[in-house]
């Protein structure tokens, strides 16, 4: 491949290098122009999409009594303990 590079003239060697940076600049070009336009569609559509339909309300909270939670969490982790007790026991070690 190297051989035929030397055989051409010096010219011609130059031509082809420019020829090559012009595609380079036009692609990277395409590309930047084309990533551009898409970030900017992506954006306005974001947009449209939130004035359609508007993100949904958090639910309320539900009321409960202080005694309640503290129970419950008690409750929770002696069934996660549990839990991970009956697999350590399973696996055999």
């Amino acid at each position: 491949m190297l051989s035929l590079l030397a055989n051409l003239p010096k010219d011609v060697l130059v031509q082809q290098i420019k020829d090559g940076l012009v595609l380079l600049v036009l692609g990277m070009g395409t590309v930047f122009v084309f990533l551009t336009i898409l970030i900017f569609t992506t954006k306005l559509l974001s947009k449209v999409c939130a004035r359609i339909a508007p993100a949904k309300p958090a639910a309320p909270a539900q009321k409960k009594s202080t005694a309640a939670p503290q129970a419950s969490g008690v409750n929770k982790d002696a069934e996660v303990a549990a839990a991970i007790a009956a697999a350590y026991a399973r696996s055999g070690n």
